[in-house]
């Protein structure tokens, strides 16, 4: 981690002495060239050895407490840069201002001639100076220092090494007495390693049991490697425990002496695989290789060829905490290895720390110990570790006490718990490091949001980015690269594209950031902070999450950490927030995340007011205001955070408007405003925030306030747009051309698109132009969701609309003229469609097809996709919801004049609330592909479909659930 903060401050500096050459100024004239020059030097001096120092900290406490002098002031050196950065970013955005108006240039220029300002700039310029003059002291101190640890100079600079720690040797021998659980998973396993192969498939199968440090791989490869029936199946059986790096001669020699019982001699690897070619060929094999790290594919393919000339029926099993590896390795089936029940993790547990005990010592301790137990969460090896540990300690208070620490605090955790979590660790590169100990500010059991944890990376400087890589892009990469390390679990996905949204980290996984990041990051519940060591947690605190679930105030002590950089308050009383929130933002002027967000505890932290001071959190990079309904608007001050990146204001259900003056915050990539309904106009200036990356509402507003808002066409500035994105009030729209210079259709990075026109009593545009603003709002082709809402005129379906190869959903809501519905049974990617309140359209029939009556052909006829004569191809869920004068869905002659085939792959169909609607069509009816049909509020349909005794009963009879109102018919 210390390299990777090197790393920032390095390119931090570089980056400031560009700006200034870009702008032909010196800021700060007080600063002397020399001091600047010292301060980069001394960096690389004591960077050289950083890699050395993060390896011995792990055993000499006197290398960690200099290495975390080292960090402490590398932050204080970031700090005063970012002051630096500041000064010149508001500089720039001056001159900007300046440039647009020549009466703003008068002012400006008056400013910088009257004396008072020049006297401020003065002693600013002076301040950072002496500021950088004591860091430079400071850090030569540092650097004099760490001659005396004799460190080992990294001449290539691989500050990514790992440290190092010796990696247990396994064997395939194991005591099977000593195992508990595992019943399931030996069964499914030793069943993969017994069962016919496809002879389809090129090569030996590959079996890949993957899953975290400590969850019991290897002892359960071993268990199938000694089974009864294994050792009966394979004629011969290898086990190899792979080093790391790959290497592919020591591994070859390994395998060689398995098969032949004698030690190789062999120096040339071309023939060791000759020599395993004939020693196995026709032979039916079982090679396991053990805890396999390498991704270089090159490294096993040789190898790999070779095995090929055994039996077809021989297999490959392979274990490793990297999904990644067991995909270049050719795996054939994956085999996700988990945790274990809370019975099994007790079976283990107690099997270990009761041992040799008599019947009266178990009685007495069993309580305690099924609570230590609960803290293993299910993991073996926490189980053993903390087992073995407790059946030296005979009193209940030796128990009493481990149940008490925290598993981190344990010396013994770190050798034995935590030593392959390590392992894992410092197989991550070094900006990695970083993000996953940062993990340690959630709670534990904590859903943390992808989003969220991406933005909050961002903000701390661990992402960098370059010419062709978002910082987003990085973040992306880094969350993905932690998941294939099986540092997260308990993935919950995206229904529609599969994407991450949230996970969880094991708890022990949660202990060992806390153990990374100890004396950093603090997690405090209800009253704590008072137990804590307050003096040093001042000076060396920069994290900070906060939870009080009592109606008090911030504790006091928090006003005094003052280095932090980022606060999570989840607390339960906004009166008492508010009236000291204040005074904390007066003093935590370090800060990069400010979070006011409910931690999932059922209450909420609700800031009824921001005060002006957040305008001197010149650091800034997140505020997280999510959820906090009672606030009504945000000072002006906000838009003095130069640095702001993301500004989260999701479900401020009652924040009335954004600050004017927000077109200041040139670096803000993310406005999150989704559930703002009552913002009724987006400020103008809004147009200058050209890094926009997410937008989620935009609101073209009423006359009443057009003066100072931003327009349709303002739309078009924000290139860089991705995600989704909800255009509200298009009724408003003064002019249909501005739709046309929003530019949707260049947003090649926006997924949602939500077009909205206000009720019908706001609404300015004329009918008429309702269908020319839908053709200019012409979304980007690879767009996936549509919604169309609150529509006056006749059916509007633009040309557009056929075009969108990749639409995944389509909603239809509120367009109350419409008679009809819009031809889209021939979107080919249309996975599900919503219709609610269209209450004029009275039939349903060949027009939502895209097929001309009478002729049978296609709309669309001219197309040369392949699902030419299927409607709705890949339709998977269809929704009508309060279509009051809807009675009839058919197609006429549709079915029997042509080819067409209608929603092949139907499995959900819901109907709510269409009181007139008669029936279904024979294709719903007898679709061997509908799973679910739901029906409410429907009073023809009801008898129809009545259970045993409704005519189209028998019709529907197959359907595997079915809800009719509130009774579950079927299912």
């Amino acid at each position: 981690m210390a390299d990777a903060l090197v790393s920032a401050v390095s390119q931090q500096l570089t980056a400031i002495l560009f700006q200034e050459a870009e702008y032909g100024v010196r800021l700060f004239v007080g600063i002397k060239e020399e001091e600047v020059k010292r301060l980069s030097s001394t960096l690389q001096t004591i960077r050289a050895v950083l890699a050395d120092a993060e390896k011995r900290q792990l055993k000499e406490q006197a290398v960690k407490v200099w290495l975390d002098k080292f960090q402490n002031v590398s932050y204080d050196i970031e700090d005063v840069l970012g002051e630096w950065e500041i000064a010149i970013l508001k500089m720039k955005i001056a001159r900007d201002q300046s440039s647009s108006t020549s009466i703003l240039l008068s002012k400006v220029r008056s400013w910088i001639h009257s004396p008072i300002p020049c006297i401020t700039r003065a002693i600013h310029r002076y301040d950072i100076a002496v500021k950088i003059k004591k860091l430079n002291e400071r850090l030569q101190v540092i650097a004099k220092e760490k001659d005396d640890y004799a460190f080992t100079v990294d001449q290539s600079r691989r500050h990514d090494l790992e440290p190092e720690r010796e990696r247990p040797i396994t064997t395939s021998f194991i005591d099977v007495s000593d195992i508990r659980g595992r019943d399931r998973d030996k069964n499914v396993l030793v069943s993969m390693l017994l069962s016919k192969n496809n002879h389809e498939e090129r090569g030996i199968p590959v079996i890949s049991l993957v899953g975290m440090g400590g969850i019991g791989k290897t002892t359960l490869a071993q268990i199938a490697y000694n089974d009864h029936k294994v050792k009966a199946y394979f004629d011969k059986r290898i086990w190899v425990c792979v080093s790391n790096p790959f290497d592919e001669m020591r591994t070859a020699k390994a395998i060689l002496e398995a098969l032949t019982g004698v030690v190789s001699n062999f120096t040339e690897l071309n023939t060791l695989l000759e020599q395993i070619h004939e020693s196995i060929k026709g032979e039916r094999f079982l090679l396991v290789l053990d805890d396999l790290w390498s991704e270089d594919e090159r490294k096993w393919q040789s190898l790999k060829y070779s095995l090929n000339y055994g039996s077809q029926e021989s297999k490959i099993l392979m274990t490793t905490r990297k999904e990644n590896v067991a995909t270049i390795m050719g795996c054939s089936k994956l085999f996700r290895l988990g945790k274990l029940s809370k019975e099994e993790s007790w079976s283990l547990f107690s099997h270990l720390a009761f041992f040799g005990r008599n019947d009266k010592e178990r009685e007495s301790l069993e309580d305690i110990g099924k609570k230590i137990a609960q803290k293993c969460q299910g993991l073996p090896l926490a189980a053993k570790t903390l087992g073995g540990l407790l059946r030296f300690k005979r009193s209940r208070e030796q128990w009493q006490r481990m149940l008490s620490s925290r598993i981190w605090e344990l010396e013994e955790a770190e050798n034995g718990l935590f030593s392959p979590l390590l392992l894992s660790y410092y197989d991550l590169p070094s900006p990695l490091r970083q993000c996953f100990s940062y993990c340690s500010i959630f709670p534990k059991d904590y859903r943390i949001e992808k989003d969220f944890l991406i933005k909050s990376w961002m903000a701390q400087g661990f992402l960098g980015e370059t010419q062709h890589k978002d910082m987003e892009i990085i973040g992306e990469e880094y969350f993905d690269n932690l998941v294939i390390h099986s540092f997260f679990q308990e993935f919950v996905k995206d229904e529609n594209d599969d994407c991450i949204i949230s996970c969880k980290m094991h708890d022990i996984v949660h202990d060992f950031a806390q153990y990374l990041r100890r004396n950093k990051s603090f997690l405090v519940a209800s009253n704590n902070i008072e137990e804590l060591d307050i003096e040093s947690y001042q000076e060396n605190a920069r994290h900070l999450t906060l939870i009080h679930d009592e109606p008090v105030a911030i504790p006091d002590p928090i006003f005094n950490v003052k280095k932090l950089r980022s606060l999570h308050l989840n607390l339960n009383d906004s009166s008492a927030v508010s009236a000291s929130l204040a005074k904390l933002l007066d003093q935590l002027t370090c800060l990069r995340i400010l979070s006011f967000k409910d931690m999932n505890f059922g209450f909420k932290t609700s800031i009824n007011a921001i005060p002006k001071e957040i305008g001197k959190l010149m650091h800034l990079r997140y505020l997280n205001l999510e959820g906090n309904s009672e606030l009504e608007k945000l000072p002006e001050t906000v838009c003095d955070l130069c640095n702001l990146q993301t500004l989260n204001i999701k479900s401020c259900k009652n924040l009335i408007k954004l600050p004017h003056r927000i077109g200041k915050l040139i670096n803000l990539r993310h406005v999150q405003n989704v559930g703002t309904d009552r913002c009724r106009f987006m400020p103008k200036g809004m147009q200058r925030l050209t890094s926009l990356r997410t937008l989620e509402e935009f609101v073209v507003s009423r006359s009443d306030v057009e003066s100072k808002s931003c327009s349709l066409e303002d739309l078009g500035n924000f290139t860089h747009l991705r995600g989704e994105l909800e255009i509200r009030g298009l009724g408003n729209v003064a002019e249909p051309r501005e739709a046309k210079k929003a530019g949707l259709r260049t947003k090649s990075g926006l997924r949602v698109l939500r077009l909205k026109f206000d009720s019908q009593e706001m609404q300015r545009i004329n009918i008429e132009d309702e269908n020319v603003v839908f053709e200019a709002l012409q979304p980007p082709p690879h767009l996936e969701s549509l919604g169309i809402l609150n529509c006056r005129g006749p059916v509007a379906f633009p040309n557009w609309m056929t075009s969108l190869s990749m639409l995944k959903r389509v909603q239809l809501q509120n367009c109350l003229n419409w008679e009809s519905l819009p031809p889209m049974g021939k979107l080919q990617s249309l996975e599900s469609l919503e219709i609610e309140f269209l209450n004029k359209v009275k039939k349903v029939g060949d027009e939502i097809l895209g097929v001309e009556r009478g002729e049978g052909q296609s709309s669309s006829s001219s197309s040369n996709n392949n699902n030419n004569n299927i409607a709705f191809p890949v339709l998977k869920s269809l929704k009508f919801y309060y279509m009051k004068e809807w009675e009839d869905w058919e197609y006429g002659n549709l079915l029997t004049s042509t080819s067409e085939v209608i929603m092949p792959h139907l499995r959900s169909l819901t109907i709510n609330y269409c009181l007139k609607l008669k029936a279904l069509p024979g294709h719903l009816l007898h679709n061997t592909t509908l799973q679910e049909l739901h029906i409410r509020g429907c009073p023809v349909l009801g008898a129809r479909f009545e259970k045993g005794r409704g005519e189209d009963w028998p019709s529907i009879s197959h359907i595997p659930t079915i809800q009719i109102d509130d009774e579950l018919v079927l299912g």
